[in-house]
């Protein structure tokens, strides 16, 4: 079996990696990298079957429903074989409806948690972990009589942490390849550990108690984990929650009915101006009528701005402004710190301080930090470490032993090894 690292070997998104048994080839992910501006303008990975149907690629799997790990998929031929979770599945349909990022396949099949499914000369079992994406994978590929396990994006921090803590106690046996990612590995205190959730909820609740008028959150639609952290933050504070109808959609793609919901006591759904043009020249305005019972209009958002928290992002800014609503508002930012570097976004802070509103910063890392990084090692100690999805893979040499650093495009011969 061999393992080509196609995309990801020393950046983090954009992954793809490509397993080779007995003429057959697998595909790991098909990632948009996150400097792109679109994923018309990325170079397609050098496998065959991804520009045109090949017989010998025989799947594609997606890990989970975030973008530098499916960016590419839709310019992949139609007929494609995908493997990912269903709530993956809805949720890329339903952003879709929404964003240019999402939409549908046609030849699917689901992943399960500890399912094993066969494929030409391949097994695949996958493991669902903890990350802040929703229906997160983990994949074990068996062949050849080798086996590699590839960890997708995970974590143990967050509110699904007990799968990477079983995971860690029951590891599957004689693994031969850790595909490991590594987004943290270089950063500050990593090596201490994240904060949880849990951690974040007492933070957030702290912000909204002081804040005389409404707080924006800022923070992914597509962060479950994080929502409901906000969402129990507002409830324990006696505020409302507003979303806006794409998170609203996000929510109910999980298919989980234990996870906040427009219909819920709480929760208001308020749909943008830039989100009501989108459905309505996706031809999808019927959207918004089941939506009706559980809205909020912009004229009622100022005289609930005291005793709500909102859901929020800079394209919703036009909308608050209008709205009148910013009056003793607070902007909370739960997203990574290196997004504000855009230029966009400066011009953004800008306004915000023109307004006179704070920003606060309450935000944990969706990914492993070095400290789990390294409890995930010693859980696979006979395998051979490959970074992936990491920046810093020459700093992989130095926390971890038993290290083989692959460059993009390189063959590595499992079977040879």
């Amino acid at each position: 079996m061999k393992i080509c690292i196609r995309r990801g070997a020393k950046q983090i998104g954009g992954t793809c990696i490509e397993i080779e048994s007995q003429g057959k080839r697998l595909v790991l992910d098909i990632g948009q990298p996150l400097d792109s501006p679109d994923a018309e303008s990325v170079e397609m990975p050098r496998v065959k079957g991804l520009k045109a149907s090949d017989n010998s690629l025989l799947g594609v799997v997606l890990s989970h429903p975030h973008i530098d790990h499916y960016g590419l998929a839709f310019r992949v031929p139609p007929s494609s074989r995908f493997l990912m979770g269903a709530a993956t599945e809805r949720i890329l349909e339903a952003s879709a409806i929404f964003t240019p990022s999402g939409g549908t396949f046609e030849n699917v099949t689901h992943l399960e948690n500890g399912k094993t499914l066969p494929l030409g000369p391949f097994k695949i079992t996958p493991y669902l972990m903890d990350h802040s994406a929703y229906d997160s994978y983990a994949v074990l590929v068996e062949g050849d009589g080798k086996r590699i396990f590839y960890t997708g994006d995970l974590r143990e921090h967050g509110r699904k942490g007990s799968l990477f803590t079983r995971l860690v106690a029951h590891p599957p046996p004689n693994v031969d390849v850790l595909l490991m990612e590594g987004t943290t590995v270089s950063r500050k205190n990593s090596e201490k550990g994240f904060p949880t959730e849990n951690d974040l909820q007492k933070e957030f609740e702290h912000i909204f108690r002081a804040t005389t008028g409404m707080p924006l959150v800022w923070c992914s639609g597509q962060n479950i984990d994080r929502l409901v952290t906000v969402f129990k933050a507002a409830r324990r504070c006696r505020r409302q929650f507003i979303i806006d109808m794409y998170t609203a959609e996000i929510l109910r793609a999980t298919g989980n009915s234990k996870l906040p919901q427009a219909d819920w006591e709480g929760i208001s759904v308020f749909l943008p101006e830039f989100q009501k043009k989108r459905i309505v020249r996706m031809g999808k305005a019927s959207v918004a009528n089941k939506y009706r019972p559980y809205r909020i209009f912009p004229e009622d958002l100022a005289a609930a701005s005291k005793n709500s928290v909102m859901l929020f992002r800079p394209s919703i800014q036009i909308d608050v402004e209008r709205a009148g609503c910013l009056d003793g508002a607070c902007l909370v930012y739960s997203m990574w710190d290196g997004y504000l570097a855009d230029e966009k976004i400066k011009l953004f802070l800008r306004w915000l301080q023109g307004r006179g509103i704070p920003m606060y910063k309450c935000h944990t890392s969706g990914h492993a930090s070095v400290r789990s990084l390294l409890r995930l090692r010693t859980a696979f100690a006979g395998a051979v470490v490959c970074p992936v999805h990491t920046i810093d893979p020459m700093a992989f040499p130095q926390l971890f032993e038993n290290v083989r650093v692959l460059t993009d495009g390189e063959h590595f011969d499992i079977n040879r090894s």
